[in-house]
C-alpha cells in the first residue's frame, strides 16, 4: 500500500510533517501502522512556501529507495518551511520489472499546470488500456511523460480532461477519466480491479479522491471493507477492501506546536486554518479524522484566514 500525505495551512516546518511525528511518512515507510509492507520502491515531496524564489512552482524532491534510508532527507527537510505540501512513499512489488528511478517516483509534476499528483492506486493492464485511452491525452502533456508508471499516464490523461482549474471542473474531468477507463476495459475485456485514490494538489489547494472500479470493471462495487479486510492478504476481498476503504482528513489550527504528533486543535471549519488529507489516521486515535468514503470527493482551500472543506458524491 503506497501512502499519501497532504498539507495546506499556515507556513509550517516540513520536519514536523515529515520528520518529527512518531508516526510520520518516512517512519511509516519502515514501521507502517495499519498495514504490514513496507514502502521500499521510492518516495518524494513537492513544497510549495512564499520563502522559495519561485513560490508559484512546487520544490520537488524524489528518490527511488526506502525513505528511511535516504541520508539526504535529514539534511535537507529541516531547511525548508511550506504552506502547501503533498508528500508520498512508493510501494510496489519488489522484483526485476519494478523499474526504480526518480520518475517512477511521485509526486508527478509537469509544466503548464499548477497541479500535482501522487495516488495510492492501481491501474491493471495501463499498457494494453492505452490503445483506447491515448486519443484522451494531449501531446503537451504525453512528451513530458518520464516514467513507467500507471499513476503518471493517469496524471496525463486527467490534465487532458480538465478543461479548467475549478472544483466543478476539476469534478467533471475525474468522473470521465473513470468513465473512459471502464469502457476501455470493456472493449479490450481487460476488465480488473481498480483503485483511485488521489491527491491532486496546487498552491493552497487539495482535492482528495477515493474511488475505482471493481474486480468486474463495475463502477459501484460493493461491501464492508473492514469485514472484507478479514480475508486475509493476498484474496480477491482483501483487495476489495483496500479499494472501499475510506481516505482521512483533519481540519484544526496550531499543527505546528507539537513537533512529535499530528495532533491539531481540532476546531469547525469555521476557526480552522489548516488542513492535512491522507491514506490513513496518523494518530493514536482516530477521533477527530473524518471519513473521505469510497465514491466521494473531497475540496479543501486555504482562504487566509480559513481552511474550507466540500464533500461530493462522484457520479460515475
Amino acid at each position: 500500500m503506497c501512502r499519501v500525505l497532504a498539507y495546506i495551512g499556515p507556513e509550517t516546518p516540513l520536519e514536523s510533517l515529515l520528520l518529527r511525528p512518531e508516526n510520520s511518512l518516512i517512519n511509516q515507510s519502515l514501521d507502517p501502522e495499519r498495514h504490514p509492507e513496507l514502502q521500499l520502491a521510492g518516495w518524494g515531496f513537492g513544497a510549495w512556501s512564499e520563502h522559495l524564489l519561485k513560490p508559484e512552482k512546487p520544490f520537488i524532491y524524489r528518490r527511488p529507495m526506502a525513505a528511511f534510508y535516504d541520508d539526504n532527507a535529514d539534511r535537507i527537510i529541516p531547511s525548508l518551511q511550506a504552506s502547501t505540501m503533498l508528500a508520498h512513499v512508493r510501494a510496489a512489488a519488489y522484483n526485476s520489472r519494478t523499474v526504480l528511478a526518480d520518475e517512477n517516483c511521485h509526486p508527478f509534476s509537469v509544466e503548464g499546470t499548477p497541479w500535482t499528483l501522487a495516488q495510492n492506486g492501481d491501474l491493471p493492464n495501463w499498457v494494453l488500456l492505452q490503445r483506447e485511452l491515448l486519443e484522451h491525452c494531449e501531446d503537451k502533456y504525453l512528451k513530458q511523460m518520464r516514467g513507467t508508471t500507471d499513476t503518471e499516464f493517469l496524471y496525463v490523461l486527467l490534465l487532458s480532461l480538465m478543461e479548467g482549474d475549478s472544483d466543478e471542473e476539476v469534478q467533471r474531468a475525474i468522473e470521465e477519466m473513470l468513465q473512459l477507463i471502464a469502457r476501455a476495459m470493456k472493449q479490450l475485456d481487460l476488465a480488473g480491479l481498480t483503485k483511485l485514490k488521489l491527491a491532486l494538489v496546487s498552491p493552497n489547494r487539495i482535492i482528495g479522491v477515493n474511488v475505482g472500479l471493481g474486480h468486474q470493471g463495475e463502477t459501484n462495487p460493493v461491501g464492508d471493507w473492514r469485514e472484507l479486510r478479514e480475508a486475509g492478504p493476498g484474496t480477491s476481498d482483501f483487495a476489495l477492501s483496500m479499494l472501499l476503504e475510506p481516505m482521512y482528513l483533519q481540519l484544526g489550527r496550531n499543527f505546528q506546536h507539537d513537533e512529535t504528533s499530528y495532533d491539531f486543535e481540532v476546531r469547525s471549519e469555521e476557526e480552522a486554518t489548516a488542513a492535512i488529507f491522507a491514506s490513513e489516521p496518523l494518530t493514536d486515535s482516530d477521533d477527530g479524522w473524518s471519513h473521505l468514503e469510497f465514491g466521494e470527493i473531497v475540496f479543501l482551500e486555504n482562504r487566509g484566514e480559513r481552511v474550507t472543506k466540500t464533500v461530493r458524491t462522484l457520479k460515475v
